[in-house]
């Protein structure tokens, strides 16, 4: 993979995935992100993401099967799954972990400029005094030796859409908005809730 290719994310996508770990400060959480390469393979365009998780991550079935279901969704629509979203249960745990590296490496299977997000925790508790405009996660892609790679930290192959999502994030964060995100778990106990979040950005 040459040094040319970017990630873009939306603002939605990014602040979902953020307020899913918020949910569940004392757990590891995953997702799953959506998205699309540019036509002129430059940029992979990460327009939403899946909230996945917050018990038992390692569940293969449930993995498989959430999967299947965000993939035949998203294809309709002209997108696919482009990476993989991951926070780890402890605060000062800044590792990206065998599970994450394996899921990477399911979707890296489909998709070579496949990206791992993991949460920046210190970067996120940080972010009220700092007003950095940054994305509070660490980009991963893989090398020419197949090997998961922090990306550089001059915030130039990750960017976010919209300049002013960590302004959005913190006002979302100021009314506990992070309480109304759904995910694969919440589905799974109750059919109901809509691991789509439709409604959470309304």
């Amino acid at each position: 993979m040459g040094g040319e290719l970017r990630y873009e994310i939306a603002q939605n996508a990014y602040i979902k995935l953020v307020l899913h770990a918020l949910k569940h400060k004392t757990s590891a959480v995953n997702g799953i992100l959506v998205g699309r390469v540019s036509p002129k393979n430059d940029v992979v365009e990460i327009t939403d993401s899946v909230p996945l998780f917050h018990s038992q991550l390692g569940l293969l079935p449930q993995l498989e099967i959430s999967l299947i279901l965000i993939e035949e969704h998203f294809v309709t629509k002209g997108l696919s799954i482009v990476g993989y979203f991951h926070a780890n249960e402890r605060f000062d745990d800044h590792e990206l972990g065998s599970l994450a590296k394996n899921v990477g490496d399911h979707i890296y299977r489909y998709l070579p400029q496949a990206a791992v997000l993991l949460l920046d925790n210190k970067k996120l508790g940080a972010l009220s005094k700092t007003k950095d405009r940054s994305p509070v996660v660490q980009l991963y892609t893989k090398d020419a030796s197949r090997i998961w790679k922090l990306v550089g930290s001059d915030g130039n192959q990750l960017t976010i859409k919209e300049p002013s999502a960590n302004v959005v994030l913190l006002d979302h964060i100021s009314t506990e908005k992070w309480e109304d995100v759904v995910d694969f778990d919440d589905h799974l106990d109750d059919i109901s809730k809509d691991w789509l979040n439709p409604e959470l950005f309304k």
